[in-house]
């Protein structure tokens, strides 16, 4: 299925499948492991819009997203997220 077509619940549930998986990744950097975190917490945040939990999530990310000490499938899985973010962040859900 196109994620253009998913739900902001569709997309939450794949965007935290996600990020759970590197928040439990022993080989991820701890700075990167908490951000992660951090982002997961952000999308279930009640208090704001899912357009506003996707802003605050993909920022929490870009800020780690430069350590080099980041594995590369690590960083295709970021990359992921935050595109799903991206669609949830200019409202497509």
């Amino acid at each position: 299925m196109e994620s253009g077509g998913w739900s902001w619940e569709e997309k939450r549930k794949r965007i935290a499948q996600i990020l759970e998986t590197i928040a439990n990744d022993n080989t991820a950097p701890r700075n990167l492991r908490k951000a992660v975190k951090g982002a997961m917490d952000e999308l279930f945040n009640e208090k704001y819009s899912p357009s506003v939990r996707a802003a605050n999530a993909i920022e929490m990310i870009e800020e780690v997203l430069s350590d080099g000490n980041i594995p590369s499938y690590t960083r295709t899985q970021l990359w992921l997220a935050i595109s799903l973010l991206e669609t949830v962040k200019a409202g497509q859900y």
